[in-house]
């Protein structure tokens, strides 16, 4: 086991996560604060999706911090018991889920009534970068809709391998850089339509560059 960094803001503040370790890499200090800085708005009363959840680490730094539930889907069985630890061990398990299973299983099947969501994290391997598109394709499908008219959908991914501009209903509004990771935040093309990203958000293709925090 190893260690997977430590909430940031809200009710579980500053408590320390456990990580499986290899396989696995944690949201960097750095990385989870402009993340969260730019869903913070839209977290209270939210319903997040933690796909590829790792530690958890992305979905218990949104209950922490005000959203009504979380559902993490984790096809490893020891990340998914270090998942419910970690949950109890920020006393947010009352609000969440674990789902060990395939995540394009759980987009086919249960997610339809566990949804729709609000906020979603994906985080696949990077060196499977082949999975980041399958599942962004269900997301972006519509039918059954898995995610409400005004979600993020947000993928972390290897640079190099950045996902499409366009992914079905998902456009993609904006990239964050950090070093050899990068943010990648979609909305659906209503939502972008409708002026749910500011001009100064909708920036496909262009990758802001920031120091990748050393913890991961």
């Amino acid at each position: 086991m190893s260690d997977a960094g430590r909430v940031i803001a809200g009710s579980a503040r500053g408590t320390r996560l456990r990580s499986p370790g290899a396989g696995t890499r944690p949201l960097g200090d750095r990385v989870k604060q402009t993340l969260f800085a730019i869903l913070e708005p839209y977290l209270p009363r939210a319903s997040v999706l933690d796909l590829f959840a790792g530690s958890g680490a992305g979905g218990i730094e949104a209950l922490s911090r005000g959203a009504a539930r979380a559902v993490f889907v984790e096809q490893d069985d020891t990340a998914a018991r270090l998942i419910r630890e970690n949950l109890i061990g920020t006393r947010l398990d009352g609000r969440a889920l674990v789902a060990r299973a395939d995540v394009l299983a759980y987009l086919r099947g249960r997610a339809a009534h566990d949804g729709p969501f609000d906020v979603v994290l994906l985080d696949p391997p990077y060196a499977e970068p082949g999975l980041m598109h399958a599942p962004l394709a269900c997301l972006g499908g519509g039918n059954p809709p898995l995610i409400t008219i005004g979600a993020w959908v947000v993928a972390k991914h290897f640079w190099r391998n950045p996902p499409p501009a366009v992914v079905g209903l998902l456009a993609s509004v904006r990239t964050r850089r950090f070093g050899e990771t990068t943010l990648t935040f979609y909305r659906p093309a209503t939502a972008v339509a409708q002026g749910g990203a500011s001009a100064g958000e909708v920036e496909p293709g262009r990758a802001d560059r920031e120091p990748e925090e050393a913890n991961r």
